[in-house]
C-alpha cells in the first residue's frame, strides 16, 4: 500500500500543502476573516439613526416627532451645503404656501429612506390619519440574516478557490519545473497522479467545509438544519467537480502566468454571478438560465437550502445532476488534454 504510485503522489500533495503557509492561510484562515468582516459590516441590526437639516421650526419640529432622524435645524443655504458635503441626507425646507420641498439624492439609500420618514412625520404633524390601523411584529429568526446567507457561499467559494487555484499552481509549477517529466519516468499512470489531488482535495474538504460552519454557530449562531450527511455528500461532489475544473483549467498551462488568466477567467463569473454575498435573482431573468448552470450556483442554491431551511437532497436533481456532469466532462477532458511537459 505504502509503496503504491497513488499513495506516494497523495503523500507529496499533503507535503506541500503543510509546507505553504500561504496555502495553511488561504484555506482556513481567509474564509474565517472575511466571515468576520462581513458579519459584522452587515449584521442585522434595527434602522440606523439618519442625519436630516430643516430649513424651518415648523418643519424640525415635525420631524423629530420620528425618533430615526437626527434633525438639525439650519438655515437653507446651510443646509444645502451640508448636503453636498455628505453630513446630512436629506433637507426639508418650505415651498410654495403651506408645501414642503425635500431636497435628497435619489441614488443614496439613506437619502430615500430619510425622505420617506420625513414625508410620514410632517404628514402625520399635519393631521394625516392612516385609514387602515397596522401594527409590527418583528421577527429575527436565525437563518434569515445576512450572516446565515453569507456562511454557505463562502464554504462554496472556498472550495471553489482552493481547487482550481491548489491543483492548477501545483500541476503548472511542477511542469515548470519539469518535475512532471522526471514522474514520467516512474511507475506511475497519468490517472494516478491525477486522482492523487483528487484525493488530497477529499482529505482537505474537512477543514474548508468543517471550520466556517463551526465558527458560524459558534460566533454568529448559524444554525445547521439540515443532516450532515447531506452536507458531507454534497460537499465532496462539489469538491470533486471543481478539482476536475482546476484539472482541465492546468492541463496544458506552462506558465504560471498563463494559468492565472485562466483560473480567473473559470471562477470570477462564479464569485460574482452564483449568489455568493447576494441573490443571484438580482440579475436580469435573461441570464438566469446561464446562472443556474454554473456549479458554483448549484453547490450553494442547495447548500443554503440543506443548511438553514433542513432541505433534503432529494429535492435537488438539478443541482446534483448539473455537479455531476461539470465533474464528468472536465475529468474526462483533463485527462486527454493532460500534457506532462
Amino acid at each position: 500500500m505504502t509503496n503504491s504510485p497513488l499513495w506516494q503522489l497523495t503523500l507529496m500533495r499533503v507535503r506541500e500543502f503543510i509546507r505553504e503557509p500561504e496555502a495553511v492561510f488561504w484555506a482556513v484562515l481567509f474564509p474565517i476573516l472575511l466571515a468576520v468582516g462581513l458579519g459584522i459590516a452587515f449584521a442585522g441590526r434595527p434602522d440606523p439613526i439618519i442625519k436630516v437639516a430643516a430649513a424651518s421650526p415648523t418643519i424640525a419640529q415635525a420631524l423629530r416627532k420620528d425618533p430615526t432622524l437626527d434633525v438639525t435645524e439650519m438655515n437653507a443655504d446651510e443646509a444645502r451645503v451640508a448636503l453636498r458635503e455628505g453630513k446630512v441626507a436629506l433637507v426639508a425646507e418650505p415651498g410654495a404656501g403651506a408645501d414642503v420641498v425635500y431636497r435628497f439624492d435619489d441614488t443614496n439609500t439613506d437619502g430615500r429612506t430619510a425622505r420617506m420618514r420625513a414625508d410620514r412625520a410632517v404628514q402625520q404633524a399635519a393631521g394625516r390619519v392612516d385609514p387602515v390601523p397596522a401594527s409590527d411584529a418583528i421577527v429575527r429568526d436565525p437563518g434569515s440574516r445576512y450572516i446565515d446567507f453569507l456562511i454557505p457561499g463562502l464554504i462554496g467559494i472556498g472550495i471553489l478557490s482552493n481547487a482550481v487555484w491548489g491543483l492548477g499552481f501545483s500541476i503548472v509549477d511542477a511542469r515548470r519545473r519539469k518535475l512532471t517529466k522526471r514522474l514520467m519516468a516512474t511507475p506511475m499512470s497519468r490517472t494516478h497522479y491525477l486522482l492523487s489531488y483528487l484525493i488530497w482535495r477529499m482529505a482537505l474538504l474537512v477543514v474548508e467545509v468543517g471550520v466556517p460552519i463551526a465558527f458560524g454557530a459558534i460566533a454568529f449562531g448559524v444554525p445547521v438544519r439540515g443532516h450532515w450527511l447531506d452536507i458531507i455528500i454534497l460537499s465532496v461532489l462539489a469538491s470533486l467537480t471543481f478539482s476536475a475544473i482546476g484539472l482541465l483549467v492546468a492541463s496544458r498551462g506552462r506558465t504560471i502566468e498563463a494559468l492565472s488568466g485562466l483560473v480567473n477567467l473559470t471562477i470570477m463569473p462564479m464569485w460574482v454571478l452564483s449568489g455568493v454575498f447576494f441573490s443571484a435573482q438580482r440579475f436580469p431573468a435573461m441570464v438566469q438560465p446561464v446562472i443556474r448552470l454554473l456549479p458554483l450556483t448549484a453547490y450553494i442554491d442547495a447548500m443554503r437550502a440543506v443548511m438553514l431551511q433542513g432541505a433534503s437532497l432529494t429535492q435537488f436533481g438539478r443541482e446534483i445532476v448539473t455537479l455531476m456532469a461539470w465533474l464528468v466532462v472536465s475529468f474526462v477532458l483533463a485527462l486527454k488534454l493532460f500534457r506532462w511537459r
